[in-house]
């Protein structure tokens, strides 16, 4: 006779278990302590077996005859309901620890050692803002193009694309941890190339007409500000680095007997060690400046306080007051000075590029070669200095046709 409600309701325990049949195999166990299960009893591939339907009263009859019918169909198809409830159970739990945000914080949490506490805030900002909450819980392995593509033209339609290349290029890493890590098989933000609008490229303004730059280096003689810029605006057409290693330089690093200025990872775009040559102009710079902040910390402190360096307006600001506006010069176009002049000079395309501290294809080998090329280097800056000094001064200065060795 099958079971009703009244009777697993109403059923009360005994000193020992006991089952209550009800049919085609399904029975409620009932325990000494009052706990009621529905279970299952079948035969599949010659052997007996056991399945657990569900806890009564939370597991209802109804319910457990359902769970019970949907295991005898598995059956009848040739699957174990057993193995079967054990592999989705297994499913559900690897989707829970390999879902895009699980696998995406685990990368975060693994390179952020690497970057700027500043960057890798606003890297995880994006991701939790932009990403998550649309694709944050979907397993790592089952997210594919569309599915990407639709979370990228969220971002698009507020028309901040440089903003969405830098989210793909992050999904991007993200897929590429999964596979090295064995979560999923494919990075699918690849088959995204051509389907987002592209990222209009912005060229910091600079000079590179050695008339020019004569100009220019003559108007940085006559500067009537700041020495501190002065000696700033000198040092960075020398040295060509980038604003913030510049402004941030410290004295400590700065190597005299070596004649060198090393720049340490932390510090640097790329986060590895940068060696920068110092010529003989530079090194007197460095000398006049010394007499002034050479007590401090920074070779170009903020005027206010000794103990913060310059503003990164501080070099653009006396380009300024120079008379170049922002379309003409900026800070950062020495770099563009430099390497279409050296370039122009037939040096050593690998050896402006090192010193430009441009990025390295092969991390590891980057990692290891921060003084690759530093005796062409050393004789590249000061070819450099020179030249510079040559078209100061009003000298017909020629390309050279190859490097100085």
């Amino acid at each position: 006779m099958p079971l009703s409600d009244a009777a697993c309701k109403n059923t009360k325990p005994k000193d020992k278990p006991f089952k209550l049949a009800d049919e085609k195999g399904m029975f409620l166990l009932v325990n000494p302590n009052g706990s009621k299960y529905f279970r299952f009893k079948y035969r599949f591939a010659g052997k007996e077996k056991m399945l657990a339907l569900g806890v009564y009263p939370d597991t209802s009859l109804k319910v457990a005859r359902e769970k019970r019918d949907l295991a005898r169909e598995q059956i009848a198809n040739g699957i174990d309901p057993s193995e079967n409830k054990k592999a989705v159970k297994q499913s559900a739990m690897v989707a829970a620890t390999n879902s895009f945000e699980i696998v995406s914080r685990e990368w975060h949490s693994k390179f952020k050692a690497k970057w700027t506490e500043k960057h890798a805030g606003r890297l995880l900002t994006r991701l939790e803002q932009d990403v998550f909450p649309y694709i944050g819980c979907r397993p790592i392995n089952e997210i594919e193009a569309p599915e990407l593509l639709q979370v990228m033209r969220r971002i698009e339609g507020r028309g901040v694309i440089d903003t969405l290349h830098r989210i793909l290029q992050n999904c991007g890493q993200i897929f590429r941890y999964g596979i090295a890590t064995g979560r999923c098989s494919r990075d699918p933000s690849g088959d995204l190339r051509g389907a987002l609008t592209p990222v209009t490229s912005k060229h910091h303004a600079s000079i590179t007409d050695p008339k020019q730059i004569a100009e220019l280096l003559r108007a940085m003689d006559d500067y009537q500000g700041s020495f501190v810029s002065k000696c700033g605006l000198k040092f960075s057409v020398l040295t060509f680095c980038r604003p913030g290693e510049i402004r941030h330089a410290e004295w400590v690093e700065i190597d005299l007997q070596a004649k060198q200025w090393r720049i340490p990872a932390p510090k640097m775009k790329m986060r590895q060690q940068h060696i920068v040559p110092l010529s003989s102009q530079a090194l007197e710079v460095l000398a006049e400046l010394q007499l002034l902040t050479g007590g401090g910390k920074y070779l170009f402190p903020c005027e206010r306080s000794t103990s913060r360096p310059m503003s990164e307006n501080t070099v653009n600001a006396a380009l300024r007051r120079m008379g170049y506006t922002k379309e003409e010069m900026t800070a950062h176009g020495f770099r563009s000075m430099a390497s279409t002049r050296l370039n122009e000079m037939h040096f050593n395309g690998d050896c402006i590029e090192r010193q430009l501290a441009h990025c390295e294809k092969d991390s590891v080998r980057a990692a290891y070669n921060y003084a690759e090329y530093l005796p062409e280097r050393t004789k590249m800056m000061q070819s450099w200095a020179d030249y510079l000094d040559g078209l100061k001064n009003g000298a017909q200065v020629i390309a050279f046709k190859k490097a100085a060795k």
